[in-house]
Protein backbone atom coordinates (compact mmCIF):
# COMPACT_ATOMS: atom_id res chain seq x y z
CA UNK A 1 0.00 0.00 0.00
CA UNK A 2 1.19 3.24 -0.75
CA UNK A 3 2.25 5.99 2.11
CA UNK A 4 2.77 9.49 2.13
CA UNK A 5 4.84 12.39 3.75
CA UNK A 6 3.99 15.36 2.86
CA UNK A 7 6.43 18.51 3.86
CA UNK A 8 6.26 22.64 2.85
CA UNK A 9 4.32 24.06 4.50
CA UNK A 10 4.82 26.89 7.00
CA UNK A 11 3.40 30.59 7.83
CA UNK A 12 3.29 33.21 5.35
CA UNK A 13 1.48 36.38 4.58
CA UNK A 14 -1.32 37.02 2.69
CA UNK A 15 -0.15 36.95 -1.30
CA UNK A 16 2.43 35.19 -0.67
CA UNK A 17 3.35 31.29 -2.08
CA UNK A 18 4.33 27.86 -1.03
CA UNK A 19 5.07 25.33 -2.58
CA UNK A 20 4.40 21.50 -1.04
CA UNK A 21 5.96 18.50 -1.67
CA UNK A 22 4.27 14.93 -1.27
CA UNK A 23 6.49 11.83 -1.09
CA UNK A 24 5.40 8.62 -1.86
CA UNK A 25 6.39 5.33 -1.16
CA UNK A 26 5.29 1.96 -2.52
CA UNK A 27 4.41 0.83 -6.02
CA UNK A 28 1.81 2.17 -8.08
CA UNK A 29 1.87 5.95 -7.86
CA UNK A 30 1.98 6.48 -11.15
CA UNK A 31 -1.12 4.73 -11.48
CA UNK A 32 -3.13 6.54 -9.45
CA UNK A 33 -5.23 9.36 -9.57
CA UNK A 34 -4.10 11.52 -6.65
CA UNK A 35 -5.22 14.36 -4.94
CA UNK A 36 -4.52 17.78 -2.13
CA UNK A 37 -6.86 18.11 0.87
CA UNK A 38 -6.87 20.29 3.62
CA UNK A 39 -8.46 20.22 6.90
CA UNK A 40 -8.85 23.79 8.98
CA UNK A 41 -9.73 23.94 12.50
CA UNK A 42 -13.57 22.64 13.05
CA UNK A 43 -14.03 21.47 9.56
CA UNK A 44 -14.28 18.75 7.33
CA UNK A 45 -11.44 17.45 5.04
CA UNK A 46 -11.95 18.91 1.58
CA UNK A 47 -10.40 17.65 -1.82
CA UNK A 48 -8.61 21.18 -2.87
CA UNK A 49 -6.99 19.41 -6.12
CA UNK A 50 -6.52 16.16 -8.09
CA UNK A 51 -4.33 14.95 -10.98
CA UNK A 52 -4.64 11.82 -13.18
CA UNK A 53 -2.04 9.40 -14.01
CA UNK A 54 -2.09 11.50 -17.73
CA UNK A 55 -1.85 15.02 -16.47
CA UNK A 56 -5.67 15.65 -16.17
CA UNK A 57 -6.41 18.55 -13.77
CA UNK A 58 -9.18 19.76 -11.20
CA UNK A 59 -9.69 22.49 -8.76
CA UNK A 60 -12.13 23.47 -6.36
CA UNK A 61 -13.57 26.83 -6.84
CA UNK A 62 -11.50 28.60 -3.77
CA UNK A 63 -8.28 27.60 -5.03
CA UNK A 64 -8.60 27.76 -8.82
CA UNK A 65 -6.44 30.21 -10.69
CA UNK A 66 -4.33 30.64 -7.42
CA UNK A 67 -3.34 26.69 -7.03
CA UNK A 68 -1.26 24.05 -9.48
CA UNK A 69 -1.40 20.49 -9.08
CA UNK A 70 1.61 19.27 -10.86
CA UNK A 71 3.55 15.36 -10.52
CA UNK A 72 6.40 13.53 -11.23
CA UNK A 73 5.76 10.01 -11.79
CA UNK A 74 9.58 9.02 -12.37
CA UNK A 75 10.44 10.07 -8.54
CA UNK A 76 6.58 9.29 -7.02
CA UNK A 77 6.03 12.88 -6.25
CA UNK A 78 3.33 14.90 -6.03
CA UNK A 79 3.54 18.82 -5.33
CA UNK A 80 0.96 21.70 -4.75
CA UNK A 81 1.87 25.41 -6.04
CA UNK A 82 0.22 27.90 -4.28
CA UNK A 83 0.36 31.44 -4.82
CA UNK A 84 -1.68 34.92 -3.78
CA UNK A 85 -2.38 33.03 -0.76
CA UNK A 86 -5.33 33.76 1.63
CA UNK A 87 -6.04 33.72 5.32
CA UNK A 88 -8.86 30.97 4.42
CA UNK A 89 -6.38 28.81 3.04
CA UNK A 90 -5.11 28.44 6.66
CA UNK A 91 -5.37 24.41 7.43
CA UNK A 92 -3.17 21.00 7.53
CA UNK A 93 -2.32 20.19 3.93
CA UNK A 94 -2.58 16.02 2.66
CA UNK A 95 -2.00 14.37 -0.14
CA UNK A 96 -3.67 10.71 -0.78
CA UNK A 97 -5.34 8.75 -3.54
CA UNK A 98 -8.43 10.49 -4.56
CA UNK A 99 -11.77 8.14 -4.10
CA UNK A 100 -10.67 5.69 -2.77
CA UNK A 101 -8.39 7.26 -0.39
CA UNK A 102 -5.62 5.25 1.76
CA UNK A 103 -4.12 6.00 4.69
CA UNK A 104 -3.62 9.38 5.62
CA UNK A 105 -0.36 10.80 6.49
CA UNK A 106 0.27 13.85 9.27
CA UNK A 107 -0.05 16.22 7.07
CA UNK A 108 2.14 19.99 6.91
CA UNK A 109 1.09 22.56 8.31
CA UNK A 110 0.01 26.08 6.08
CA UNK A 111 -0.93 29.71 8.19
CA UNK A 112 -1.62 32.50 5.90
CA UNK A 113 -1.23 35.30 8.33
CA UNK A 114 -0.21 38.55 8.93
Amino acid sequence: QVQFVESGGGLVQPGGSLRLSCAASGSGFRFLIMGWYRQAPGKERDLVARITSGGSKNYADSVKGRFTISRDNAKNMLFLQMSSLRPEDTAVYYCNKYLPTGNWGQGTQVTVSS
